[in-house]
């Protein structure tokens, strides 16, 4: 049962540019956060599509006068920024720092929150906020790939990743944006939340994706250009290219409700029984080690962005 205790203030905050164009579900990823959050700060940046219009028109939706709206102009033209996705994390401390409440919920735009786990992360914010030492709260990921009853289990995924921190920690965000630090460099310490990230990046028109890597491609490797251009494939290859191949598993189970129209409206078809079989000579070590863990609930070798800290015990007394 959930405390009667009230849950501390939350802002939840969140990056997109060119979110129509890429095909980015930040409609729903942001819906899904409003019944949890007390607001929203979403930074758009000045792209060529309609982003920013339809975030402005979500504002008239139950729960849409919480969002905040901002715009920034990315440093696209800096090729010091173009390397390892520096753009992404840079933006979104901009939109941290306009977040008023100290816990703060950060989702990417291709991120949602099951409705069904609302109840239990206010939860967790209740039981962790009085524990000074609790920086933050890690979420379980699903990783949809190529379809959305088709998902990504093996350790070329990560599993886990900080999603809620505590503002005066200190936590940044860091590298590419997909997790944070403190300011000098030190790892956040999290307790685990029973809760779950439904990330969709990998769920899109084969077009959107292809337009989508050669962006990303340009953030990461800072070359407009593109090595592959001249065969018409991003300068990482035909990742975009849905493909069957080891980790990939049929999805049981449901999505949040605010992805019901998107799926309804599945505009591609893929499908993972009738895909050709891709394999490589490196995949053996991710096989061992994937059956290691599936027999023994151990993830061997597995890099942390943070300090796992012991979740308290049912009976609301801290585990041992």
């Amino acid at each position: 049962m959930i405390s009667e205790i009230p849950a501390p203030k939350i802002s939840g905050f969140s990056l997109i540019r060119n979110g129509i164009l890429f095909d980015y579900p930040f409609e729903e990823s942001i819906r899904s956060a409003l019944p949890l959050v007390d607001e929203f700060v979403i930074n758009v940046g000045k792209g060529t599509d309609a982003t920013l219009e339809k975030i402005d028109k979500l504002r008239a939706e139950p729960g849409g006068e919480k969002i905040k709206i901002f715009e920034s102009t990315w440093p696209l033209d800096d090729p010091e920024k173009k390397k390892g996705g520096l753009i992404l994390s840079e933006q979104t401390n901009l939109a941290l720092e306009k977040c008023q409440y100290d816990w703060c919920l950060y989702l990417q735009a291709d991120e949602v929150l099951h409705e069904a786990d609302l109840p239990n992360i206010r939860q967790a914010l209740i039981e962790n906020n009085s524990s000074e030492s609790v920086d933050g709260l890690l979420f379980d990921y699903l990783h949809f790939y190529g379809s959305f009853d088709v998902i990504q289990e093996s350790r070329s995924s990560y599993r886990r990743e900080v999603r809620v921190i505590r503002k005066s920690s200190g936590a940044r965000s860091i590298g590419d944006a997909q997790s944070f630090r403190k300011k000098d460099a030190t790892k956040l310490s999290v307790r685990l939340c029973n809760a779950r990230i439904f990330h969709y990046g990998w769920v899109r028109p084969p077009e959107a994706m292809k337009q989508k890597t050669y962006f990303m491609d340009q953030l990461y490797h800072g070359d407009p250009t593109l090595k592959n251009s001249v065969n018409e494939t991003p300068y990482t290859g035909d990742n975009y290219r849905y493909k069957k191949f080891w980790g990939l598993r049929p999805f049981v189970g449901t999505h949040p409700n605010v992805m019901a129209l998107r799926i309804q409206n599945k505009g591609w078809h893929w499908d993972l029984k009738s895909s050709p079989w891709v394999w490589s000579i490196r995949d053996t070590k991710k096989v061992v080690l994937d059956l290691i863990e599936k027999f023994t609930g151990i993830r061997l070798f597995e890099y942390r962005s943070y300090i796992l800290l012991k979740n308290f015990k049912k009976n609301g007394g801290a585990a041992k």
